[in-house]
């Protein structure tokens, strides 16, 4: 599959009851790759750190995760917006990713294991109870990170001609699709 049709997008919308705000198709190649982006990580910024799958150390090195995803040839990427009470609506950004993550999900459900599917922060499909170390409960529905893959979100909504800030009080999330 070289890139995701309109019927997959509208079925993920409509399963998720969430709409994308803007996507596109790009190659693999276009993504930067910055091992810095592991510095959050490695201080564990998000409290995951060594406690999920898709997580560092346990998601693979810098260099693995580079490699795994620029196997692929190519890329969708799709965000969500949510607009905010204020710039310091930390329940509405909680609310916001838990919308992103549903369609996310939603897609990963459509095309299944052949596309691997990398959300905002890290998996959603255990809601924060991660099974790590014992092994994955659910790997065929696993969702990766972005941030832990180090691909480098400002740099890709670049690349993809997709707005990375939509404004005053809004908060937006990027999901990509690896794509043979």
């Amino acid at each position: 599959m070289k890139e995701i049709g309109k019927e997959t997008i509208i079925e993920a919308e409509t399963a998720a009851g969430v709409r994308i705000h803007e996507f596109a198709h790009l190659p693999a190649l276009s993504l930067v790759f910055s091992a810095e982006l592991l510095k959050p990580c490695q201080a564990n910024a998000c409290g995951k750190y060594n406690k999920s799958w898709t997580c560092p150390p346990a998601c693979g090195t810098f260099e693995e995760q580079r490699d795994k995803i620029l196997s692929y040839k190519n890329v969708f990427v799709f965000t969500t917006k949510h607009d905010l009470e204020d710039s310091f609506d930390y329940e509405g950004m909680t609310k916001s990713k838990d919308f992103h993550s549903l369609l996310t999900l939603e897609f990963k459900k459509k095309l299944g294991d052949a596309y691997p599917v990398y959300g905002a922060g890290s998996c959603p499909v255990c809601n924060g109870n991660c099974s790590f170390p014992a092994p994955c409960l659910f790997p065929e529905k696993r969702i990766g990170s972005i941030e832990a893959a180090c691909i480098n979100v400002t740099e890709l909504s670049k690349s993809a001609g997709i707005s990375y800030n939509n404004g005053k009080n809004t908060v937006t999330y990027f999901s990509i699709i690896l794509l043979k």
